[in-house]
């Protein structure tokens, strides 16, 4: 089944037009990168792998982090492993 999306069915977010890729790499001063890791192959055997994971990072500005910080998260999902630099980002960017 085949549904529309949001905008195809004539849904609209907020006044600002949308750009000509319709992604937030459309606005200006906006940058995104994007890691994902993919290594072995086969059943899944604890600490051993495959390993299939990624981050995505959208930084707003593209000015200093330490003059101008932004909000920062992180999200875990089935994973309990230590995220490198969550501690950083709980303390000088989360809510």
């Amino acid at each position: 089944m085949n549904r529309p999306r949001a905008r195809e069915a004539g849904v609209r977010f907020g006044d600002i037009p949308v750009g000509p890729s319709n992604a937030i790499t459309d606005v200006g001063g906006v940058k995104v990168g994007h890691c994902t890791l993919m290594k072995g192959d086969g059943k899944l055997v604890p600490g051993e792998g495959p390993v299939r994971t990624g981050v995505t990072v959208i930084l707003p500005h593209g000015d200093d982090l330490y003059r101008r910080p932004v909000k920062g998260t992180h999200f875990a999902l089935n994973g309990c492993g230590g995220l490198v630099g969550a501690l950083q980002v709980e303390e000088f960017g989360g809510d």
